[in-house]
């Protein structure tokens, strides 16, 4: 089992930055390859990052490609997504969530998810 707590949202204008974390809970954080989604309203939830429990693949979804990064600290159990240049369509919750595949792009694949972090950009 694996309990994810979302961190590091909220109001930004467009062009900013923001840093989002994720940190879990249990010992076997390291074993897990990690995900980043994001919903905005009346959306369906989509892919935006993920990385390979060893930290040494990544992955993006096109429209953010460039523009934000993920990492992993193993050691404290915690992903962040650095995310640059905002842009107000990227205006959603943020949701990360943990998988036991080697990396995976689509929601259906991840079994434990967080409560969701709110990204708001102005323009």
């Amino acid at each position: 089992q694996v309990q994810l707590v979302e961190s590091g949202g909220g109001l930004v204008q467009a062009g900013g930055s923001l840093r989002l974390s994720c940190a879990a809970s249990g010992r076997t954080f390291s074993r897990y390859a990690m995900g980043w989604f994001r919903q905005a309203p009346g959306k369906e939830r989509e892919f935006v990052a993920t990385i390979r429990a060893s930290g040494r693949s990544t992955r993006y979804a096109d429209s953010v490609k460039g523009r934000f990064t993920i990492s992993r600290d193993n050691a404290k159990g915690t992903v962040y997504l650095q995310m640059n240049s905002l842009k107000p369509e990227d205006t959603a919750v943020y949701y990360c969530a943990a998988t036991s595949l080697g990396i995976a792009t689509t929601k259906d694949q991840y079994l434990y998810w967080g409560q969701g972090t709110q990204v708001t950009v102005s323009s």
